[in-house]
């Protein structure tokens, strides 16, 4: 058995990574744990979108500093800033766009309500049948297949140990601390960070906490290479499509449509039926896309509680044991999170305010849940 870790990370996707980077940035001895590749996950499989006007009200505080890390990693995450239109079709939804994004404007994005004319101007080949969009500078995207490779390097050179490819078969506590059982060894840490996104509910659960986490499994095609047809990242004010055209011209279709399975199971399943409505809809929007190829689809799990907001800090009544996830959005947000979430496992006093799983206590045989 290895000398004790100050602190042990199940979970090596955005979240994990940057909370290790902070406690050994703060001069902790970490490891990282991973089951398959570091940013494997979720945060290697999604479309990469940074924008800031599909993220939820409260937390676009977090949303605003997690984008200033990925611009600041620049063409090391493969980081765009192309712009970002949600559109509208018809007068309700119009009215629904124009509410949601002067809060967020209020809150700091910077976004601003335009005409079909103006989006006509920006975006030629979009459907001629937009009512209003909302318009964002800043919004864009990374490349998300470069997330690992970036943070396996950020984990090196910050002296991070990190174990891909290396199952967790046990989380027990100690009077000093965890023992957490692999299939090759059994490492001693004093303190355990889960942050494992659609795996977190079974290791929680060793530990005695069992929050609601529900786990979705998103849908993400991409066409052949055509054509440049679009160069502003293109959402609906549903939050039920987005789309961009890369550098080599394959364009990246996503908004959320379920697959099947579950993160026991394995990668997800596409399921074709919803597929195709994801389809027709981009192709509505952008019917350049009608003569387009599908090259690939595939799902990523993305973990949630009911109120939609992270579960960030300890773990109900275990002392040195901290959960982080459950962030929608957590692509953009998630460096960030991390970074919170480090400083409270440092004894630092977070930044910003985290989300307390103290709200989800199962103990008394039912969650307590927080206004959403």
């Amino acid at each position: 058995m290895s000398a004790p870790y100050d602190l042990l990370v199940i979970g090596g996707g955005i979240m994990g990574c940057a909370a290790a980077l902070r406690a050994a940035e703060g001069g902790m001895r970490v490891v990282v744990i991973e089951q398959a590749a570091i940013g494997s996950g979720a945060s290697g499989v999604n479309t990469g979108t940074l924008s800031l006007q599909i993220k939820r009200l409260k937390l676009m505080p977090y949303a605003l500093k997690g984008y200033a890390w990925w611009k600041a990693a620049g063409e090391a995450v493969g980081f765009h800033c192309v712009g970002g239109l949600t559109l509208a079709f018809n007068a309700q939804e119009a009215d629904i766009l124009s509410e949601r994004m002067l809060q967020k404007r209020d809150a700091g994005a910077p976004i601003e309500i335009i005409s079909a004319n103006a989006v006509a101007d920006r975006e030629p080949a979009l459907s001629r049948r937009v009512v209003a969009a909302s318009w964002c500078p800043a919004d864009g995207y990374a490349n998300a297949s470069r997330t690992g490779m970036y943070f396996r390097h950020l984990l090196a050179e910050a002296g991070v140990e990190a174990r891909e490819h290396t199952r967790v078969d046990d989380v027990v506590r100690e009077s000093d601390g965890f023992v957490v059982t692999t299939g090759a060894d059994t490492l001693r840490a004093r303190r355990v960070l889960l942050a494992a996104g659609g795996w977190a509910p079974a290791l929680a659960a060793k530990l005695g906490y069992t929050p609601p986490i529900r786990v979705r499994v998103n849908t993400v095609s991409v066409t052949e290479r055509v054509p440049r047809v679009v160069d502003r990242l293109i959402g609906h004010v549903t939050g039920l499509l987005t789309l961009k055209q890369k550098d080599n011209g394959t364009v990246v279709i996503g908004g959320g449509w379920q697959g099947r399975g579950t993160p026991d199971e394995g990668r997800g399943e596409v399921v074709p039926e919803r597929l195709l409505i994801n389809l027709r809809l981009a192709q509505f929007v952008l019917p350049a896309l009608g003569t387009a190829r599908i090259v690939r689809a595939w799902t990523g799990f993305e973990a949630n509680v009911p109120d939609f907001y992270p579960l960030a800090g300890v773990i109900p009544g275990v002392d040195n044991a901290y959960i982080l996830g459950c962030v929608r959005g957590g692509y953009t947000i998630g460096p960030y999170m991390g970074r919170l979430v480090g400083d409270l496992i440092l004894g630092n006093e977070p930044e910003l305010p985290l989300f307390d799983p103290k709200r989800y206590q199962t103990n008394a045989g039912s969650p307590v849940t927080q206004e959403a």
